[in-house]
């Protein structure tokens, strides 16, 4: 009888591979779902500073210029894809 039941799985399992952290040079394991880069270590990889959390939203004048801007665009465009060569 082999000895496979005895040895188990234990024995026989892969590491997970050694990486070098490119920002701070650290040794880390590169585990199945780390958030971040694959070539960071977590300490690395964690989000920088959230930006303002204030998002300014345009004045009416901006609206307009940006809605009439979208107009041109789209007439241009239609112009462009639809037009009748003779």
């Amino acid at each position: 009888m082999l000895d496979l039941e005895r040895a188990g799985y234990q024995g026989s399992c892969m590491a997970f591979p050694i990486k070098v952290c490119v920002v701070c040079s650290e040794e880390f394991e590169l585990k199945p779902g780390k958030p971040g880069f694959a070539n960071r270590c977590p300490a690395c990889s964690e989000p920088e500073a959230a930006a303002p959390a204030t998002k300014q939203t345009p004045d009416a004048d901006a609206r307009k210029t940006q809605k009439e801007a979208n107009e041109a665009r789209r007439e241009a465009m239609r112009n462009l894809l639809y037009r009748k060569d003779s």
